[in-house]
């Protein structure tokens, strides 16, 4: 049988490519269409609406909660023995926060505006890594698609040949059940591959509409290691983290909100001014009123209540730091472990590429069997899938690590 080397290598070329700049990948979508589908992304959306309810309760304390009260009263009044009088009473008044209340309330609005502004970029960074993930899932089901058309065309072509020297009485029947059943294998294969390329395809298109997607996906790019040392990318990871951010000034502000409920222990006074006017205008007058509550066991355990909250705030930060640190070290013992799983699968694939060419010669010049090559050829095959998987799987993480440093994928100037 007469083989295409030409072809088993073909098979392996993807597993040799030299990886590219990062900036250069070609596998990746356009940074303005990333941009666009982030912006537009539900979440995304919902928290930047959540920025502008931060703004709103915001100005709502720095002007207070405390408004004019206008209160009137018109009676007319029967005396015995004499007539009847039209009098009337009026009153307007207004509660007024006492010294440092104000000030508080001002600085728990702002910190409130930091933490949803903290929040929507939080959603923006979970929505990259959503996409990240998406994409990646693609470009794998697509590599391996195309390997196994290719394994198909490579089975066709031994199928072809056996026939041949079947027909020229150099082959078994056998032979040909054999390499038959080797390209039925590979062709439900391939089809589940394409399954698996159009589920990835319409779970991408369905959450980001606004990624221009080709019909093929392109070549999924070997891995490269970023340009920062990984432990560089590490801290960046913990130094930029939203999440922490948001959690940081969620806990100010409820420190803040904490003070401020202290403080609201002695009530507010109202202050106002009384205008009277009794037996027809006989009695007249005009004054000062004012009015002040006494605080009790309720307001006491308001402010209890608010000073447990804050403290379980900064447990919260605590809580959450820890949790981002645990990412930021998976991320970068991630990228190192899988890059190197890609590069020793990279030189297996090699080796069974090599392997698979060399029965193939050898059966051509008659010292191998039929069964040799086609085990062979299947073991260059697994290895190809495993380099494509290890391939795909070092890349995302590699690529996890530069989302989760906000080196790649976010606003302009954030990194900054």
């Amino acid at each position: 049988m007469m083989m295409s080397l030409r072809l088993v290598l073909l098979l392996t070329s993807s597993a040799l490519i030299a990886a590219p700049a990062f900036a250069e990948r070609n596998d990746l979508p356009p940074p303005e269409a990333v941009a666009q589908a982030l912006d537009n992304a539900p979440a995304v959306r919902a928290s930047v609406a959540r920025i502008d309810s931060a703004k709103a309760s915001e100005n709502a304390l720095r002007a207070g909660p405390y408004e004019v009260t206008v209160s009137a009263s018109a009676i007319r009044r029967s005396v015995t023995r004499e007539r009847d009088y039209a009098e009337f009473d009026a009153t307007v008044s207004r509660p007024f926060r006492l010294p440092g209340k104000a000030r508080l309330d001002r600085s728990a609005g702002a910190l409130g505006v930091e933490v949803a502004s903290n929040n929507a970029e939080d959603a923006r960074h979970q929505a990259a890594l959503m996409l990240s993930g998406l994409w990646h899932d693609w470009l794998l089901a697509s590599a391996l698609y195309r390997n196994d058309q290719l394994n198909i065309t490579y089975n066709q072509q031994a199928l072809a040949a056996v026939k041949r020297r079947m027909a020229l009485r150099d082959a078994a029947a056998l032979d040909v059940d054999q390499t038959q059943s080797v390209l039925s294998q590979a062709q439900a294969q391939a089809a589940q591959s394409l399954s698996a390329v159009k589920r990835a395809r319409l779970a991408l298109a369905t959450e980001f509409p606004q990624i221009p997607l080709s019909n093929a996906a392109p070549d999924l790019a070997p891995p490269e290691m970023p340009e920062e040392r990984l432990q560089t990318l590490r801290n960046l990871v913990l130094g930029r983290s939203h999440e922490i951010r948001a959690a940081d000034r969620e806990a100010q502000r409820l420190a803040v909100v904490a003070r401020r409920a202290k403080l609201d222990r002695v009530a507010d006074p109202s202050f106002g001014v009384r205008l009277f006017s009794e037996r027809d205008g006989l009695e007249r007058g005009a004054g000062i009123v004012a009015s002040m509550p006494f605080g009790g066991s309720h307001r006491r355990a308001l402010a209890d209540r608010a000073s447990s909250e804050a403290s379980a705030a900064l447990i919260d930060v605590e809580r959450i730091r820890r949790s981002i640190t645990v990412i930021a070290d998976t991320d970068m013992s991630d990228g190192a472990a899988l890059f190197d799983a890609w590069c020793a699968s990279r030189d297996a694939a090699t080796s069974a590429a090599a392997a698979a060419a060399r029965t193939a010669r050898g059966y051509t010049v008659g010292v191998i069997d039929l069964s040799d090559v086609l085990y062979a050829q299947r073991q260059a095959n697994d290895a190809r899938r495993t380099e494509i998987a290890a391939r795909a799987e070092a890349a995302r993480a590699l690529f996890r690590l530069r989302i989760d440093s906000h080196t790649i994928w976010t606003p302009g100037g954030e990194a900054e």
